[in-house]
Protein backbone atom coordinates (compact mmCIF):
# COMPACT_ATOMS: atom_id res chain seq x y z
CA UNK A 1 0.00 0.00 0.00
CA UNK A 2 2.94 2.71 0.85
CA UNK A 3 4.75 4.06 -2.20
CA UNK A 4 8.60 5.01 -2.41
CA UNK A 5 9.54 7.79 -0.24
CA UNK A 6 9.48 11.43 -2.29
CA UNK A 7 12.92 13.13 -2.85
CA UNK A 8 13.12 16.17 -1.18
CA UNK A 9 13.35 17.89 -3.91
CA UNK A 10 9.59 17.40 -5.11
CA UNK A 11 6.48 16.09 -2.86
CA UNK A 12 8.64 15.98 0.51
CA UNK A 13 9.64 19.88 -0.07
CA UNK A 14 6.05 20.61 -1.23
CA UNK A 15 5.09 21.26 2.61
CA UNK A 16 7.71 23.75 3.28
CA UNK A 17 6.98 25.62 -0.03
CA UNK A 18 3.09 26.41 1.09
CA UNK A 19 3.81 27.36 4.02
CA UNK A 20 6.04 29.83 3.42
CA UNK A 21 3.24 31.48 1.36
CA UNK A 22 0.36 33.60 3.45
CA UNK A 23 -1.56 31.29 6.05
CA UNK A 24 -5.38 30.52 5.45
CA UNK A 25 -7.08 32.05 8.17
CA UNK A 26 -9.77 30.80 10.74
CA UNK A 27 -11.76 33.67 9.98
CA UNK A 28 -11.84 32.00 6.01
CA UNK A 29 -12.78 28.80 7.40
CA UNK A 30 -15.73 29.93 9.27
CA UNK A 31 -16.78 32.52 6.28
CA UNK A 32 -16.83 28.85 4.01
CA UNK A 33 -19.23 27.29 6.66
CA UNK A 34 -21.64 29.91 6.31
CA UNK A 35 -21.63 30.47 2.65
CA UNK A 36 -22.08 26.79 2.62
CA UNK A 37 -25.07 26.77 5.05
CA UNK A 38 -26.41 29.52 2.83
CA UNK A 39 -26.44 27.59 -0.03
CA UNK A 40 -27.98 24.73 1.51
CA UNK A 41 -30.88 26.72 3.37
CA UNK A 42 -32.81 26.97 0.64
CA UNK A 43 -32.27 23.27 -0.73
CA UNK A 44 -33.47 21.98 2.25
CA UNK A 45 -36.05 23.74 2.95
CA UNK A 46 -37.92 23.69 -0.54
CA UNK A 47 -37.09 19.91 -0.33
CA UNK A 48 -38.03 18.86 2.77
CA UNK A 49 -42.09 18.67 4.07
CA UNK A 50 -40.65 19.11 7.71
CA UNK A 51 -36.72 20.87 7.66
CA UNK A 52 -36.09 20.76 11.23
CA UNK A 53 -36.81 16.99 11.50
CA UNK A 54 -33.81 16.69 9.73
CA UNK A 55 -31.53 17.10 12.94
CA UNK A 56 -34.06 14.41 14.99
CA UNK A 57 -34.10 11.42 11.89
CA UNK A 58 -33.87 8.53 11.63
CA UNK A 59 -32.73 8.50 14.97
CA UNK A 60 -33.48 10.76 17.88
CA UNK A 61 -30.37 13.92 18.80
CA UNK A 62 -29.24 12.11 22.30
CA UNK A 63 -28.71 8.41 20.24
CA UNK A 64 -27.17 10.63 17.06
CA UNK A 65 -24.80 12.22 19.61
CA UNK A 66 -23.84 8.64 21.41
CA UNK A 67 -23.79 6.81 18.02
CA UNK A 68 -21.92 9.78 16.33
CA UNK A 69 -19.60 9.91 18.79
CA UNK A 70 -18.37 6.18 18.74
CA UNK A 71 -18.14 6.07 15.23
CA UNK A 72 -16.37 9.39 15.33
CA UNK A 73 -13.88 8.03 17.47
CA UNK A 74 -13.51 4.64 15.64
CA UNK A 75 -12.70 6.59 12.43
CA UNK A 76 -10.19 8.94 13.89
CA UNK A 77 -8.47 6.05 15.03
CA UNK A 78 -8.65 4.43 11.59
CA UNK A 79 -7.15 7.77 10.38
CA UNK A 80 -4.53 7.61 12.60
CA UNK A 81 -3.50 4.23 11.67
CA UNK A 82 -3.18 4.83 7.82
CA UNK A 83 -0.99 7.67 8.32
CA UNK A 84 1.42 6.13 10.08
CA UNK A 85 1.02 3.14 7.59
CA UNK A 86 1.48 5.55 4.83
CA UNK A 87 3.38 8.14 6.74
CA UNK A 88 6.32 8.06 3.78
CA UNK A 89 4.29 7.70 0.80
CA UNK A 90 3.66 10.21 -2.13
CA UNK A 91 0.11 10.61 -0.94
CA UNK A 92 0.65 11.21 2.34
CA UNK A 93 3.31 13.83 1.43
CA UNK A 94 0.63 15.89 -0.99
CA UNK A 95 -1.71 15.80 1.71
CA UNK A 96 -0.02 17.28 4.05
CA UNK A 97 1.06 19.66 1.65
CA UNK A 98 -2.44 20.46 0.55
CA UNK A 99 -3.33 21.79 4.20
CA UNK A 100 -0.05 23.56 5.07
CA UNK A 101 -1.00 26.68 4.47
CA UNK A 102 -4.12 26.54 7.29
CA UNK A 103 -3.12 28.27 10.40
CA UNK A 104 -3.54 25.71 13.11
CA UNK A 105 -1.77 27.63 15.51
CA UNK A 106 -3.77 26.88 18.79
CA UNK A 107 -6.77 25.30 19.13
CA UNK A 108 -7.06 26.24 15.16
CA UNK A 109 -7.05 22.57 14.40
CA UNK A 110 -10.27 22.27 16.05
CA UNK A 111 -12.16 25.00 15.28
CA UNK A 112 -11.63 24.95 11.65
CA UNK A 113 -12.95 21.19 11.36
CA UNK A 114 -15.68 21.67 13.35
CA UNK A 115 -16.57 24.49 10.21
CA UNK A 116 -15.89 22.16 7.70
CA UNK A 117 -18.22 19.47 9.25
CA UNK A 118 -21.21 21.64 9.77
CA UNK A 119 -21.08 23.46 6.59
CA UNK A 120 -19.79 20.31 4.41
CA UNK A 121 -22.65 18.01 6.18
CA UNK A 122 -25.46 20.72 6.09
CA UNK A 123 -24.65 20.92 2.10
CA UNK A 124 -23.47 18.03 0.66
CA UNK A 125 -25.57 14.90 3.48
CA UNK A 126 -28.28 17.34 4.35
CA UNK A 127 -29.41 19.03 1.27
CA UNK A 128 -27.92 17.21 -1.81
CA UNK A 129 -28.04 13.52 -1.01
CA UNK A 130 -32.05 12.94 -0.74
CA UNK A 131 -32.19 14.43 -4.11
CA UNK A 132 -29.02 12.80 -5.65
CA UNK A 133 -28.17 10.11 -3.42
CA UNK A 134 -24.82 8.91 -1.70
CA UNK A 135 -22.71 8.18 -4.85
CA UNK A 136 -23.53 11.23 -6.89
CA UNK A 137 -23.11 13.17 -3.99
CA UNK A 138 -19.37 11.80 -3.05
CA UNK A 139 -18.62 12.49 -6.21
CA UNK A 140 -19.20 15.80 -6.18
CA UNK A 141 -17.67 16.40 -2.53
CA UNK A 142 -14.40 14.88 -4.32
CA UNK A 143 -14.56 17.41 -7.43
CA UNK A 144 -14.66 20.01 -5.11
CA UNK A 145 -11.72 19.42 -3.39
CA UNK A 146 -9.43 19.08 -6.35
CA UNK A 147 -8.74 22.88 -5.46
CA UNK A 148 -7.37 21.79 -1.58
CA UNK A 149 -5.53 18.85 -3.08
CA UNK A 150 -4.15 20.20 -6.35
CA UNK A 151 -4.05 17.14 -8.26
CA UNK A 152 -1.61 17.93 -10.64
CA UNK A 153 -1.25 14.62 -12.75
CA UNK A 154 -3.21 11.21 -12.77
CA UNK A 155 -0.43 8.72 -10.48
CA UNK A 156 -1.00 6.73 -7.73
CA UNK A 157 -0.36 9.57 -5.12
CA UNK A 158 -3.26 11.13 -7.05
CA UNK A 159 -5.50 8.12 -6.84
CA UNK A 160 -5.00 7.27 -3.27
CA UNK A 161 -5.81 11.27 -2.25
CA UNK A 162 -8.94 10.64 -4.62
CA UNK A 163 -10.03 6.85 -3.24
CA UNK A 164 -9.70 7.71 0.59
CA UNK A 165 -11.93 11.40 0.38
CA UNK A 166 -14.36 9.54 -2.25
CA UNK A 167 -14.34 6.72 0.07
CA UNK A 168 -14.86 8.78 3.36
CA UNK A 169 -17.46 10.90 1.86
CA UNK A 170 -19.57 7.60 1.24
CA UNK A 171 -18.66 6.55 4.35
CA UNK A 172 -20.26 9.87 5.85
CA UNK A 173 -23.14 9.23 3.50
CA UNK A 174 -24.05 6.21 5.44
CA UNK A 175 -23.67 7.48 8.43
CA UNK A 176 -26.48 10.57 7.32
CA UNK A 177 -28.62 8.17 6.10
CA UNK A 178 -28.92 5.30 9.04
CA UNK A 179 -27.99 7.75 11.84
CA UNK A 180 -28.49 11.20 11.29
CA UNK A 181 -27.16 14.27 10.23
CA UNK A 182 -25.42 15.09 14.16
CA UNK A 183 -23.56 11.74 13.61
CA UNK A 184 -22.30 12.54 10.59
CA UNK A 185 -21.27 15.96 11.65
CA UNK A 186 -19.28 14.34 14.67
CA UNK A 187 -17.58 11.58 12.78
CA UNK A 188 -16.23 14.14 9.72
CA UNK A 189 -15.64 16.71 12.49
CA UNK A 190 -12.97 14.21 14.63
CA UNK A 191 -10.92 12.79 10.89
CA UNK A 192 -10.53 16.42 10.50
CA UNK A 193 -9.40 17.11 13.60
CA UNK A 194 -6.76 14.24 13.06
CA UNK A 195 -5.93 15.04 9.98
CA UNK A 196 -4.99 18.57 10.97
CA UNK A 197 -3.26 17.28 14.22
CA UNK A 198 -1.11 15.25 12.01
CA UNK A 199 -0.70 17.69 9.13
CA UNK A 200 0.98 19.93 12.17
CA UNK A 201 3.23 17.46 13.75
CA UNK A 202 4.11 16.82 10.66
CA UNK A 203 5.19 20.30 10.01
CA UNK A 204 6.63 21.23 13.21
CA UNK A 205 9.04 17.98 12.72
CA UNK A 206 10.10 19.03 9.87
CA UNK A 207 10.65 22.88 10.45
CA UNK A 208 13.10 21.75 13.45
Amino acid sequence: MTEPQPTPSTDAAAPRSSAARAPIRLASQVLTCLVLCLIAAPIIYFSRPAPLALFSRPAGPLTQLLVGQVLALIAAAVSWVLFRITANSASSARTVASYARLDLSGLNPLWISIAAAIGEEMLFRAALQPLLGVWIVSLLFLLTHVPVYRFRKLDGATLAQAASVFVGSVVLGYVFQYVGLLAAMLVHAWIDIVGLMIVRHTMQTRNG
